[in-house]
């Protein structure tokens, strides 16, 4: 039975000497890096150009995208 608990207690060392590596004992005390946030931004609008490209049929369809050229050709000028 100890050939089988040794690992396991090696592990939970191993685990336990990490978290005191990590500096903080309460996780919510820390705050976000200002870089992970620009990440967490530039991919959400990537996110939500890559939506909009792909449902632009969909979107014209409805009316809420117009053509490059969608005003009236009256107001156009000569």
């Amino acid at each position: 039975m100890q050939g089988r608990t040794r690992p396991f207690l090696q592990m939970l060392a191993r685990l336990r000497a990490f978290r005191a590596l990590d500096g903080s004992i309460d996780p919510d005390s820390r705050g976000a890096s200002p870089f992970l946030i620009l990440v967490a931004v530039v991919l959400a609008l990537v996110l939500a150009i890559l939506e909009i490209d792909l449902n632009h049929a969909a979107l014209q369809s409805l009316g809420l995208m117009g053509d490059a050229f969608s005003a009236d050709p009256i107001f156009k000028s000569p």
